[in-house]
């Protein structure tokens, strides 16, 4: 019976997440040509609300703990383990005050509506895993953006997903460009726990009634350590956090 459901309640929210996608493409474009970027990313922002929220339909539930009194005046860069597709839209919802900007595969750029444009227009870095050179360079120019606007960077260290499994140790070379190229940024990680678990093969089937959670921890100051010391910390605080 849970895996009729499954079924049933998940085609139900693939129908919801493409319309989502298409709707909020449309606005995105018209509202960057008529307003620009800061209307475009309060798009943006509504679209990933209501991507978060419309797991709802699926009988899921999700909670972001966020007791940090993070900083408005310095860049910050969130560094937090990978679990899912599903990883990103309640932090560019609820720490879309910092702006948050992600680190993303290349492929992502084209090709999926409303979320391919935002990457762009928001000056994601968009890194070709198998081009060093490259994501070295696009990884830097965001780090400078961030530097220049007090805005925030979103890193997955791990490279890949660990949907169920242990973490991946977290390679320190993308927070090492970001805080060459960010050096006023203050590093915080987040854990998140049971995306993996709520679509561990894809979008279909996803499981129904799952429980989610991201939880913002404290932030770790890099001054007078090495990158590598400060990924160190952040993935065991993540790990602490999320139960790996």
């Amino acid at each position: 019976m849970k895996r009729l459901l499954d079924y049933i309640l998940s085609s139900v929210y693939i129908l919801y997440f493409w319309f989502l996608l298409g709707f909020f493409h449309v606005l995105q474009v018209v509202s960057f040509h008529l307003f620009g970027r800061p209307v475009q990313k309060k798009m943006a922002d509504l679209m990933n609300a209501s991507i978060a929220y419309g797991w709802l339909l699926t009988g899921s539930r999700f909670t972001f703990h966020n007791v940090q009194h993070l900083p408005t005046n310095r860049p910050l860069i969130f560094v937090a383990n990978h679990q899912s597709m599903f990883d990103i839209s309640p932090i560019a919802w609820f720490l879309r005050r910092h702006t948050p900007i992600f680190v993303s595969k290349i492929e992502l750029a084209h090709g999926l509506p409303s979320v391919s444009y935002n990457l762009r227009k928001s000056q994601a870095a968009l890194i070709d895993r198998n081009n060093p050179k490259q994501a070295i360079s696009e990884i830097g120019r965001l780090g400078k953006h961030i530097q220049e606007h007090n805005y925030s960077a979103v890193i997955f260290p791990e490279g890949t997903r660990s949907a169920l499994g242990p973490m991946r140790p977290f390679a320190a070379a993308g927070v090492a460009v970001l805080l060459k190229r960010a050096p006023s940024a203050l590093v915080v990680p987040i854990a998140i726990s049971g995306t993996g678990r709520f679509n561990p093969k894809g979008m279909f089937p996803l499981r129904s009634f799952s429980r989610m959670a991201w939880t913002v921890l404290p932030g770790i100051e890099p001054a007078g350590q090495t990158p590598e010391a400060v990924v160190q910390q952040a993935q065991e605080a993540i790990a602490i956090a999320s139960g790996k």
